[in-house]
């Protein structure tokens, strides 16, 4: 008995699952069985019954709508265009042409269905991610596995994560090692191998090895929770251009009927049109005059846009940024951590005083392990990755803005810039080396040992992989490419070569980098700013376009950005502006087509060319092409 009532139960709520996805689709078909009964009782000479059929298609399948339009007529005192629709079909019916209405009821109606898969379809890409979401995981206290929410997670405590399963919160791994797909968040075609130290990301999905980790954020705060936020912004954001066509939409629907009324009233008197036939003219006219097409010629592609950037690891934060981003004329980009890793690498090794280059890093790395200063990490990442074993230092003193200096293996040692070693003698070959390596653009840190100048590290900031090709794509594009820099202006010089770009501007700061923008602005156009730093900010915020590094990026950097780029793929830029230029070219041409449809069929009408039937389908047919064409941006 009890299963028999939970099978029931079952498919009732199946049922109402059926009725609220095609919902729309179920009344039109209603609505039409209802026209197809009428019209065999009018064969059969039912003509009560006939009516009766006729009566209930119209309900059927313009109830809703007319509903909807009298409701914003009486509270917002605004006319809606499908209301214009409702009252066509009942005006018909009024002169006798009920099939004619009827079929313009019921065309209509399944026009709106259609709409309604297709806009699901340009919504399903964006809100797809609302469901990468895990609502649990496994949280490991002192060997015990507990599972818990997602919500519940808290900083420093540490999740286990299965193979295939979605990692719950973003964090570091401190045990494991997997391949990770991260497509869902950065875009990555390819799984990406992660170790312990590695970051991963929430809502990515593991590969084939167990992996711990420690959770660096609340669930609020993670990198998909953003994603969700920024995307839900994206979709509430209307582009200036829908804004403007939705209040022209108030507007035209006003003339339309105004000038419906004067069509029912004139051609009598002045081309002497019999009544029938003008108030059958009049309704064919509310009908094809109506802005349907206009007003969809527009957030379907912005829609379809922003969800193709999605996929692709681009997120805008509205459509205007769709828009304008595809009319920039220049693109600046910060140098560090932008163009540049943001993490300096040894790249030149002198030594002297008859010291390997092993024993130079050994004591280099000692003297820097405790330092968290980029350069000092970098010198000890490098001895680390040759499988070097440090050596014990003692009384470790920095000096600022300088360096360090102590004991290692009881010899006194300093590290650092010149200036540190004060006093210390050094030969015309050193001299020039690191005169060199200064002029290269590269930061030179000077080593003594027991009073000898034993060796020279050179480290650099280096150039990120695809920065080459994206500042080449850019420059193929016309566009004009800066870089703007805190940076001495030797050392930017030296990176804006490698990277090719047209002009750089150094030792700027944050307002200074306002001011640059403000300048090219004024010089070129609308200017793209991307960065990655709390100092980018306000230029990111005084640009036509300012364009985030996700991954990177600080908080205050996301959240002034219009755009953000979720695996500081800077390559996407070229194609984030060539998604830009092709919406606005489809968008044009929506909005071509659907306007000179109207025309057209206006004037078919007042040459009689068209019925009720055939206006409504190239109404509503005009309607669907340009809904349709702007989901070609999906692609």
């Amino acid at each position: 008995m009890e299963q028999a009532v939970v099978t029931e139960r079952e498919g009732l709520r199946s049922l109402s699952n059926l009725w609220k996805q095609h919902r729309a689709l179920m009344i039109a078909t209603l609505s039409l069985i209802f026209i197809i009964l009428a019209w065999l009782m009018g064969k059969n000479d039912a003509y009560l019954a006939e009516v009766i059929f006729f009566v209930l298609a119209y309900v059927t399948g313009g109830y809703q709508k007319a509903w909807e339009g009298f409701t914003k007529l009486f509270k917002e005192r605004d006319l809606d265009v499908d209301l214009l629709m409702v009252i066509a079909a009942v005006g018909a019916a009024s002169i006798g042409y009920w099939m004619d209405g009827a079929i313009l009821i019921f065309i209509f109606s399944l026009s709106g269905a259609l709409e309604e898969y297709t806009m699901e379809r340009t919504n399903h890409e964006i809100t797809s991610i609302m469901q990468l979401r895990p609502e649990e995981a496994f949280v490991v206290l002192e060997g015990i596995e507990r599972k818990v929410k997602v919500e519940q997670l808290e900083v420093g405590q540490i999740v286990l994560v299965r193979p295939g399963e979605r990692i719950p919160a973003d964090g570091r791994i401190v045990e494991g090692q997997s391949a990770v797909d991260q497509a869902s968040i950065t875009g990555e075609s390819l799984p990406i191998d992660k170790a312990v130290d590695d970051e991963v990301f929430a809502g990515t999905i593991n590969g084939q090895g167990a992996l711990k980790i420690s959770v660096t954020k609340p669930a609020g705060e993670t990198l998909l929770s953003r994603i969700i936020h920024l995307v839900q912004e994206a979709k509430n954001e209307m582009p200036p251009s829908q804004l403007f066509v939705e209040r022209f939409e108030g507007i035209y629907a006003k003339i339309v009927v105004l000038s419906a009324l004067l069509l029912m009233t004139i051609p009598p008197f002045l081309l002497d049109w019999t009544w029938d036939k003008t108030i059958y003219r009049a309704m064919i006219f509310l009908v094809v005059a109506s802005p349907c097409a206009l007003v969809s010629s527009i957030m379907p592609a912005i829609l379809a846009g922003i969800s193709n950037a999605a996929r692709k690891g681009v997120l805008f934060k509205g459509g205007i940024h769709l828009e304008q981003i595809g009319n920039v004329a220049v693109v600046a980009f910060d140098k560090t951590g932008t163009l540049t890793e943001g993490k300096p690498k040894v790249t030149d090794i002198h030594t002297f005083q008859e010291y390997s280059e092993s024993a130079l890093l050994i004591l280099a790395a000692s003297l820097e392990h405790l330092s968290e200063h980029p350069i000092a990490k970098a010198i000890v990442h490098i001895a680390k990755d040759k499988g070097l074993v440090l050596e014990p230092a003692s009384e470790l003193q920095a000096v600022t803005g300088l360096g360090v200096h102590g004991l290692v293996s009881g010899v006194d040692c300093r590290i650092g810039k010149r200036g540190l070693l004060i006093g210390l003698q050094m030969e015309p070959e050193q001299v020039r080396i690191a005169k060199e390596l200064e002029a290269d653009g590269k930061t030179v840190i000077f080593v003594e040992a027991g009073g000898l100048f034993i060796g020279i590290l050179a480290v650099q900031d280096t150039l990120r992989a695809n920065a080459e090709e994206a500042v080449a794509a850019l420059k193929k594009m016309n566009k004009r490419v800066v870089m703007l820099t805190g940076d001495s202006l030797s050392t930017a010089q030296v990176i804006g070569k490698q990277a090719g770009v047209d002009e750089v501007y150094a030792e700027l700061l944050p307002e200074h980098k306002v001011d640059i923008i403000k300048k090219l602005t004024a010089e070129y156009g609308k200017v793209a700013m991307i960065g990655d730093g709390v100092n980018d900010a306000p230029a990111l915020a005084t640009a036509s376009v300012g364009i985030a590094m996700g991954a990177a990026g600080t908080d205050v950097a996301l959240e002034t950005a219009n755009v953000v780029l979720m695996a500081d793929d800077i390559s996407k830029i070229p194609y984030a502006i060539s998604l830009g230029l092709r919406t606005s070219r489809v968008i044009k041409q929506n909005v071509s087509f659907a306007i000179a449809v109207i025309i057209l069929l206006v004037l078919t009408n007042f040459l009689g060319g068209i019925n009720l039937p055939s206006g409504v389908v190239g109404h509503e047919g005009s309607t669907l092409v340009v809904i349709i064409s702007g989901l070609r941006l999906l692609r």
